[in-house]
């Protein structure tokens, strides 16, 4: 017999109706980006906070009744972030994505590299990042964890931050995040690759 203690009809009703608040949550922010007077509109503010009260309560259940959870998380100004009361001036952007070289013949056929790090090299210097993100398995990558911050700038000169163009990744200064957790599929078949060979990259 299975060791798995089952969730009592209470607990899977709980759990089914928090999954259902954040569909219906995510519907309401659908609606409010969709219907907005511009940047800024408080209904999108206030349906993302709405989103991301119902997604915590369902991940807080999940985890507790099921001992899972989901591969988000959104930050609230109590999470030391950004207060609302603060009207930054400008923001940036920051996206990391992590791969894992899945398939080291076929990255190296796709882009023409005589090695792993030539291939990588010509792959992220020819490609926008979006579609690589987006053809992945085509190009031999497999996608692992990712996370996207949009944090507080300011006006600087243009080319004034490519110095030190991560600096701005301070927790204090965040407002908004998105995480994505994957899991790296372990292959035996999957073809060696060096370490130092990927890891020399070029960054001209």
């Amino acid at each position: 017999m299975s060791d798995v203690v089952r969730p009592t009809e209470t607990q899977v009703a709980q759990v089914r109706s928090a999954a259902d608040a954040v569909k219906a949550a995510i519907d309401a922010h659908l609606a409010a980006v969709e219907a907005r007077a511009g940047a800024g509109d408080p209904s999108v503010a206030e349906s993302y906070e709405a989103l991301a009260d119902a997604a915590e309560v369902y991940d807080e259940l999940l985890d507790e009744i099921y001992d899972e959870f989901t591969p988000f998380e959104v930050p609230h100004p109590g999470d030391g972030g950004l207060p609302d009361t603060v009207e930054p001036e400008a923001v940036s952007v920051l996206v990391r994505r992590d791969y894992a070289v899945a398939d080291a013949r076929r990255l190296r056929e796709s882009v023409g590299g005589p090695t792993v790090a030539a291939a990588l090299r010509a792959l992220f210097g020819d490609y926008e990042p979006d579609r690589i993100a987006r053809h992945a398995a085509d190009f031999g990558l497999e996608e692992g964890d990712s996370t996207l911050w949009v944090v507080a700038a300011d006006q600087g000169e243009p080319g004034s931050w490519l110095g030190e163009p991560f600096d701005a990744a301070e927790p204090e200064l965040l407002i908004a995040r998105f995480d994505v957790v994957e899991e790296y599929e372990e292959d035996d078949e999957t073809e060696d690759v060096d370490e130092a060979e990927v890891g020399v990259l070029d960054p001209s």
